[in-house]
Order: structure tokens, then sequence, then C-alpha cells
């Protein structure tokens, strides 16, 4: 009798932005990730979005994937500022962080809505 697998699969963490302004996706934004510990965050992977608005790949991929307390930075001001969608100093929006947990391993998504004014955000599929 064959034996089944019984591993979970590993999670990771994927992302994307779409410019509401403008009704696309925003290309070219900047995105940091942290680990947040206690009161101190490590900077653990850093990208850019591509023509979809989306990475090339998972901001965090199944093998370094953890449970625990993250934080993404979108670097939304040098974003609106590049497609001259903003103006002004300073900018009502500049980086946008978003703090989230991760509890399970799955497949985690934290897409973001952005305009000059205002963002929103939500766990994705």
């Amino acid at each position: 009798m064959a034996s089944q697998d019984t591993t979970q699969p590993a999670g990771f963490l994927t992302t994307h932005v779409l410019d509401t302004a403008r009704g696309m996706p925003a290309e070219g934004l900047v995105i940091w990730l942290y680990r947040i510990s206690g009161d101190s965050r490590t900077k653990i992977a850093e990208t850019i979005t591509n023509a979809d608005g989306r990475t090339d790949s998972p901001i965090l991929p199944a093998d370094t994937f953890k449970p625990g307390q993250y934080e993404l930075v979108f670097f939304a001001g040098d974003y609106l500022r590049a497609n001259k969608t903003a103006s002004g100093e300073p900018l009502f929006l500049d980086q946008v962080p978003i703090r989230f947990g991760i509890s399970q391993n799955d497949h985690y998504h934290v897409p973001l809505l952005l305009s000059p004014y205002g963002y929103s955000t939500y766990r994705g599929s």
C-alpha cells in the first residue's frame, strides 16, 4: 500500500497594485516587505510592480515563508509623482504601510487599490 504525502504545502505571499484614479494597473511601483518582531522590523524583500501591477514572483516565496507579523510598504508617492497624478508637497499619500499577520501555510494576497487621496486593501485570493 502506497503511503500518502501528508505534508502541508508551503505558503507564499503575493501583492498587486491597481491605480483606481487612472483605471489601470500601477506599473513601476516599488514595494518593500518587512518581518516584524516585537518593536523591530527587518527588511526581507524589495520588488517593483510590472505592467500588470503585480510582482514577477511572490514577494515572500515558499522557501522563506513562515507565520508571523509582516508589513508591506508601498512607495505610492514616487509612483504618483512619476505619473503626474498628484502634485504639491508634501503629497497626501507618500509611503503606504500595511501591517498584517500570517497564521497558516496558505496563499496570502494583499492588494492595494490606490489613488492620490485614498487607498484600500483586503485579503485577496
